[in-house]
């Protein structure tokens, strides 16, 4: 397997080839995807090879009661585009650039948009602007806030910024600001010396990616624009589940950065980070296979990754098929298997896979829970 796909093209033509709708096909396919990546616990074993098909045949029936029922129309995520202050012509037409991208992915997923740094060219404070805007959104609903920072970063040994028109923001300043989200939050620091607002910010339900390891990486980074350009790509979809999460954005954009130096034959001076265990650590590309990061930093920790999966802004068909309710309860269970895969060797394999088990079914059975709901709809006339 290479560090940047799931191999599971059979299971994509298998599903192909059933009488269901593109919405039950792209839930079958996720399904398939998680299930493939457990595949290397089973390949040495007829049995539990046997098991996986009987669990994936087990979720086709009962999933096909769970499409009908659309997303509530409150559930809409918000995403917050900051343009610093570019400077030199160059860079504030690749910002911009940027910013066009993240646009149009918002849009194409009924975002709530709000963009800061691109209206009005005498603005002189997006300072205070940014301050204003993370006050008046919602801070404990199920929809995701993302804030994306596009432009320039600085460090000075003690503390890192981003420039801003006006005063810059610092990452403490920033993690003040959102101390009181409870929602689902994705920040994504795409500036040089970005790395230190990932220790600032790191937390529970928190995704948080920076450009860079370290406040000493000061160059212009390049892994922006590669991100914006993977969030849109359906080529980034790695799973092939009909959409593009922040995870595989990541991996993506990570892998064309350092393509990018290694084609131009330079030392590179940019190496991204993502940290959604709360750890306050990050994880880069490199430590992931698939979509699964296989080293920790620390013996104790949580994988990073298991949340990102989750976040995406363009929702597949398949998703807008889902409540609120019913995709909360879909993530933690799948979060649950995922996180049970750690135990693969410290347990008994009886019980691993009796336990497993359990939590498949859990899960296959939870794209059914609202079909007497939508049995009880009325029939379009």
């Amino acid at each position: 397997m290479s560090n940047s796909k799931i191999r599971m093209e059979p299971e994509i033509r298998i599903v192909n080839k059933l009488p269901y709708s593109a919405a039950e096909k792209g839930c079958c396919i996720r399904f398939a995807a998680l299930i493939a990546s457990l595949r290397f616990l089973c390949f040495h074993n007829l049995v539990a090879l046997s098991w996986r098909w009987a669990l994936a045949v087990c979720f086709l029936s009962l999933c096909r009661a769970a499409f009908g029922t659309q997303t509530d129309v409150t559930d809409r995520a918000t995403l917050i585009l900051v343009v610093g202050a570019a400077g030199e012509f160059e860079f504030g037409s690749n910002f911009v650039q940027q910013a066009e991208l993240w646009q149009k992915v918002g849009k194409q997923g009924g975002c709530k948009e709000i963009v800061l740094g691109l209206d009005n060219a005498r603005q002189t404070n997006d300072f205070d602007l940014l301050k204003q805007r993370l006050a008046e959104e919602p801070t404990n609903v199920p929809a995701a806030l993302w804030l994306v920072l596009i432009g320039h970063g600085s460090f000075d040994g003690k503390e890192a910024r981003f420039n801003l028109r006006g005063p810059d923001v610092t990452a403490t300043e920033l993690a003040l600001w959102l101390r009181p989200f409870r929602r689902p939050l994705a920040v994504v620091n795409t500036t040089s010396s970005s790395a230190p607002f990932l220790s600032k910010l790191s937390g529970t339900n928190r995704v948080i990616i920076t450009a860079t390891r370290s406040g000493h990486e000061q160059n212009f980074t390049r892994f922006g624009l590669y991100l914006a350009e993977a969030i849109a790509d359906p080529q980034s979809d790695l799973d092939k589940d009909g959409s593009v999460s922040l995870l595989e954005a990541f991996l993506t954009a990570s892998r064309r950065t350092a393509e990018f130096y290694r084609v131009e034959g330079r030392l590179a001076t940019e190496h991204a980070l993502l940290d959604d265990n709360g750890d306050g650590l990050g994880t880069p590309a490199d430590w992931f296979q698939g979509l699964r990061a296989i080293k920790k930093p620390k013996e104790d920790a949580v994988v990073d990754g298991l949340l990102a999966q989750q976040f995406y802004l363009v929702p597949s068909e398949a998703e807008q098929n889902l409540t609120t309710e019913q995709r909360a309860r879909r993530d933690a269970l799948e979060r649950a298997v995922l996180l049970y895969r750690e135990k693969k060797g410290q347990v008994p394999e009886d019980e691993y896979y009796r336990e497993l088990e359990k939590l498949l079914l859990e899960l296959a059975r939870s794209y059914g829970s609202n079909q007497s709901a939508v049995a009880a709809q009325p029939e379009p006339k």
